[in-house]
């Protein structure tokens, strides 16, 4: 009766986990998201921002710029902090945060709009 019943034998200790790189693979995969994510996310964001740093370092007396709110004008006070925009010629000046700029506009910009 013993010929129905077939002999358990214990597995190979490589077999259960499929190989024993099993962990490095998984490093290596962490590693190449994070390189995914540094060169789509992190670099381009940083990038951009220095830029923005240099474009307010730059912004001067007499400067065409445009706001984040859309708001079009001339600098006429540019302090630590803030930044006088006039809106219209002798008409009304805003102070703004010099975060808020966004772009200086070529001269003659405002002229044409």
């Amino acid at each position: 009766m013993s010929f129905f019943i077939s002999n358990a034998y214990a597995a190979d200790p490589g077999a259960a986990t499929g190989s024993a790189g099993g962990g490095i693979e998984l490093i290596i995969m962490i590693a190449i998201f994070f390189g995914l994510m540094y060169f789509m996310i992190i670099r381009p964001q940083s990038k951009r921002a220095k830029e923005h740093r240099k474009l307010l370092e730059a912004l001067s007396k007499g400067d065409e710029v445009v706001t984040t709110g859309g708001v079009v004008g001339k600098v006429s006070a540019v302090g630590e902090n803030f930044v006088e925009v006039e809106v219209s010629e002798g008409g009304p000046v805003l102070k703004v945060q010099k975060q808020a700029v966004t772009g200086i506009l070529p001269k003659g910009t405002i002229k044409g709009l």
